[in-house]
């Protein structure tokens, strides 16, 4: 009997993670996909988009694993279904990774996202990847070294826009708290 137990709690456990990390994916892509903003500042285009807070959010409240399939999934289906499909590769990696580093470091020394200076570095330890990345697949993409630069501003304006995600995981992480979510 007591296997069995082990047996239910644990697929228990793997349907919830299932769900949790599905829905994450869902809210990254839906913040991406229908809240975003086309930047006229680079000669590549851009974006600012509200996936970025999602992103930020789900690494910060859920950990690193759950940060990094959010923003790898979310942010790499927006880009197929929304004509950046020859990005998407590059953005399951780079914003995999942002996921990943700042669940990581946000939930250092196991402080579960509770120290707003670890949040900020976690925040700005991500976007600095997110910078280096994107301008490593830009060079690799335009083959040259110089137009990738003219993204970096909107680079940075994003990671700025999704700080609002500091301002809000408070009041979402009590919210998570209290439901046990």
């Amino acid at each position: 009997m007591k296997d069995q137990t082990t047996i239910s709690s644990f697929n228990a456990i793997k349907t919830r993670d299932l769900v949790e990390t599905g829905l994450l994916i869902a809210i990254v892509f839906i913040s991406t996909m229908f809240i975003n903003i086309r930047l006229p500042i680079s000669i590549n285009g851009g974006l600012i988009h509200m996936g970025n807070i999602a992103l930020f959010l789900s690494a910060m409240l859920f950990g690193k694993k759950k940060g990094a399939i959010a923003g790898a999934f979310g942010m790499g289906l927006f880009d197929i279904l929304s004509g950046w499909a020859i990005w998407a590769p590059f953005t399951f990696i780079v914003r995999g990774a942002m996921g990943y580093i700042i669940g990581s470091i946000s939930h250092m020394n196991d402080k579960a996202a509770e120290s707003f200076t670890q949040n900020i570095l976690a925040v700005l330890a991500g976007g600095t990847w997110m910078i280096i990345g994107y301008y490593i697949t830009e060079v690799i993409l335009y083959g040259n070294l110089f137009s990738p630069v003219t993204s970096i501003p909107g680079n940075i304006t994003q990671l700025v826009f999704g700080c609002i995600a500091l301002l809000v995981l408070p009041v979402l992480k009590k919210i998570v708290n209290s439901r046990n979510i």
